[in-house]
């Protein structure tokens, strides 16, 4: 009995799968991580308008056509450890705003850790922040944005497959709410 790629049915007993028209195939690996932020949304009404934290999760999913020579698509453990160092030093227990939020500037002279959303590159902020300079406020779909964004970085500078690349990235802020942000092929 035969295994395909090809979305062939398998039929026992048969020698050779009746085959389809050949579909592109890829690998794909994730890795998840949690962290610990605030966030507020004062451009929409209901009660996100407050300060309020959320324990949130992320699924980053690496894809490439091909296996690399040593037969992955990017080593487990570095993807983990830097898209993990990113979201530690960026955003656990921190406060992700907007730029124009008047919260942002009195906790980040409090000394808090303040990401802030929607800066552009003439703006003091970091180049971190410029990840999400098109993204105005830290929606849960905005998260997701930036975290590809950051994850896309973070794979640039690891031994990888060839022609590898962030697929989608799931975020979830609650056991509620989520949202995916990656190419409309692996959505």
């Amino acid at each position: 009995m035969y295994d395909t790629e090809a979305n062939g049915r398998i039929i026992a007993g048969q020698e050779k799968p009746a085959m389809a028209v050949a579909a592109p195939t890829a690998h794909l690996i994730s890795v998840e991580h949690t962290f610990e932020t605030a966030h507020r949304l004062p451009h929409l009404n209901g009660k996100c308008t407050s300060l309020h934290g959320h324990s949130w999760r992320v699924t980053v999913s690496v894809c490439a056509p091909a296996l690399s020579s040593d037969g992955t698509v990017v080593e487990f453990g570095a993807l983990k450890a830097g898209v993990r160092r990113w979201i530690d030093t960026h955003l656990d227990h921190g406060t992700m705003l907007g730029i124009r939020d008047p919260l942002a500037m009195h906790l980040d002279t409090a000394g808090s850790k303040v990401f802030r959303f929607g800066a552009n590159n003439r703006e003091a902020v970091s180049s971190e922040e410029l990840l999400a300079a098109d993204l105005p406020w830290p929606t849960v779909e905005a998260v997701a944005v930036l975290l590809r964004r950051a994850s896309q970085a973070v794979l640039v500078g690891l031994p990888c497959a060839p022609e590898a690349s962030v697929g989608r990235v799931f975020v979830r802020e609650t056991h509620l709410n989520a949202a995916s942000y990656g190419p409309a092929d692996v959505l």
